[in-house]
């Protein structure tokens, strides 16, 4: 039987309403600082819920070769986020990729083998943009000139309305374009997929990266998710599913608590995260920094309801179960858990009831780290930046605690990481992910390198 390569994690970069850069955004998480706040990418003032978490720094541009940099002009808001989050992830793991070298941040030519470098990207639903879109459909009206009259002419679209629109303007949407910008920016050749399976995306994809190295079809990957909810649709879903906070437009800053006993909803976001996973041997002779060893990963789905979870977590207490057998550890271990921390009454009961079934009667005194409070659910993108945090706190040594966590809801059980950062120096880590419609989900298990 042919042994199992080992996978490390190299490189983390991460675009959050915190900032860009781990670095940035992990000590923002460590002085308590919220990137929530009142919504200024577009007038959602009709809304009952008006806030998000934005990511306001940051520049594509920079992110990319000059020779690239009319390409950013097809990039949606999503795709601008991935692109981001991989020049980081790229840069702190010190690799040579064709995107630094002609950049002429380090000299040539690449010390990367780009047949051997893949890509798992996990995206979400991209928002057309609606101004845009809106523009090339009034051309297609019957009779604009009388409101009530008006009817829309699929033969005045494709006469007159989708000329209005740029020859590339579908390349903007498809959700396989994160990965594919990414993949031709820094030249990765080896296998590469997109992932959309809503906030379980990242973990999936990860895991998808994970099982490519681990069986040697590549050496390096770059993976994990990025998305944008922050647009009229990507606001207006979870507003009808009535999962969203609408009592805190004026103190955003204190609106998503996960697990806390007076928790109302989460709130939307934009963000992304991807992480560089290289062969153990590979990072180790080129004296790579390791933040940690991704060892174990686990996939199951709530098959009882698309949008209501499981209230005993089923779905992912497999997952959980799974990835723990996967990396040859046991529940008892396990010294630290990355819960989703969703902020709705429903999904943290069913997250924190799954951690309860796998870690048992260690679930009350086993610390859990969550990070919605401070950037929100940004989607698909959530699962990379929580495990881009997970590995720099395993690194550092220090879990920050999870903004608005107050007061525990005692039905959940669960030991959240509240007030100020602790020390933690622990071995092994669990990252969790679930999708909030659809069911999906996933948990990663990291393994300190000693």
């Amino acid at each position: 039987m042919k042994t199992k390569n080992r996978v490390v994690i190299t490189g983390l970069g991460v675009t959050t309403p915190l900032g860009v850069g781990i670095s940035e955004t992990f000590d923002a998480l460590v002085e308590k600082k919220c990137g929530i706040g009142r919504i200024t990418a577009f007038d959602a003032s009709r809304f009952t819920s008006q806030i998000a978490g934005e990511v306001r720094s940051g520049s594509v541009s920079e992110c990319v070769p000059k020779s690239y940099r009319k390409a950013t002009k097809v990039m949606a808001r999503d795709i601008e986020l991935a692109v981001m989050a991989a020049y980081h992830a790229v840069k702190d793991a010190g690799l040579k990729t064709k995107c630094i070298v002609e950049r002429g941040e380090a000299p040539g030519p690449s010390d990367i083998d780009s047949t051997r470098f893949g890509a798992n990207i996990g995206a979400g639903l991209i928002c057309a943009d609606l101004t845009e879109l809106a523009g090339a459909l009034a051309t297609a009206a019957e009779n604009p000139s009388l409101p009530k009259g008006r009817g829309f002419s699929l033969k005045k679209w494709g006469t007159e309305g989708m000329s209005n629109l740029t020859p590339l303007w579908l390349l903007k949407f498809l959700p396989n374009m994160l990965a594919c910008h990414v993949t031709i920016v820094h030249d990765c050749q080896a296998p590469s997929n997109t992932i959309t399976c809503g906030e379980a995306s990242s973990h999936l994809a990860i895991g998808e990266a994970f099982r490519t190295i681990e069986r040697g079809d590549a050496d390096l990957c770059i993976c994990g998710g990025a998305e944008s909810k922050l647009n009229p649709m990507g606001l207006m879903r979870p507003s009808l599913l009535n999962r969203l906070v609408t009592n805190a437009n004026d103190t955003p800053e204190t609106a998503c608590r996960p697990f806390d006993a007076d928790r109302s909803g989460t709130v939307i976001g934009e963000g992304g995260g991807l992480i560089i996973l290289e062969e153990y041997e590979r990072a180790k002779k080129r004296g790579a920094k390791i933040y940690a060893e991704l060892v174990g990963f686990g996939a199951a789905v709530n098959a009882s309801h698309w949008l209501t979870p499981q209230p005993d977590g089923r779905g992912l207490s497999l997952a959980l179960s799974k990835a723990l057998a996967d990396a040859g550890t046991t529940a008892s271990q396990v010294g630290l858990v990355n819960a989703f921390g969703a902020g709705t009454v429903a999904h943290d009961i069913s997250e924190a009831a799954a951690i309860r079934t796998v870690l048992g009667d260690r679930a009350a005194s086993t610390p859990v780290m969550v990070t919605r409070g401070s950037v929100g659910n940004n989607g698909a993108g959530s699962g990379a930046i929580d495990v881009a945090v997970l590995a720099m706190a395993m690194h550092r040594g220090v879990i920050p605690p999870s903004l608005n966590t107050d007061k525990m809801d005692p039905a959940c059980g669960l030991k959240v990481v509240q007030g100020d950062p602790i020390d933690w120096r622990g071995d092994v880590a669990v990252s969790l992910a679930t999708a909030l419609s659809g069911g999906q989900t996933a948990a990663l298990v990291l393994r300190r390198v000693h």
